[in-house]
């Protein structure tokens, strides 16, 4: 029989799940093909800050689909996904403003913005 209290967990668990796969693929992408990366999001002078944003992001959204099988993983994925959402939004919303980053990089904000607001209507 399920109970009521296992309902925030199975969000959360979800939630984490989903952020995670979010940033694993959104960070193996540039790491697989640069080309279509810049397509998108413009080009980068420093590619190895490119490579090294996006293999921590796989390895953030990595931890976050582990930890999602426990109650208090789902706690560590919650505060992970919460302070990396948090900064790729900040990040989006100050610089394409100041012109640094293309208007593309609005559909991240939006997405972190959604994450944000999944991890708290989970909990």
């Amino acid at each position: 029989m399920k109970r009521k209290d296992d309902q925030p967990r199975r969000a959360g668990a979800w939630v984490a799940r989903s952020q995670g796969a979010f940033n694993i693929l959104g960070g193996a992408w540039p790491l697989l093909h640069m080309r279509s990366f810049e397509a998108v999001f413009g080009p980068k002078t420093d590619r190895w800050l490119v490579r090294t944003v996006a293999g921590l992001l796989v390895g953030v959204g990595w931890s976050q689909v582990r930890a999602a099988r426990t109650p208090e993983g789902v706690r560590h994925a919650r505060r992970i996904g919460l302070a990396t959402a948090s900064t790729l939004l900040a990040i989006d919303l100050v610089y394409v403003p100041l012109g640094r980053v293309r208007p593309t990089y609005l559909l991240d904000a939006a997405a972190e913005a959604a994450w944000i607001r999944a991890w708290r209507s989970s909990s």
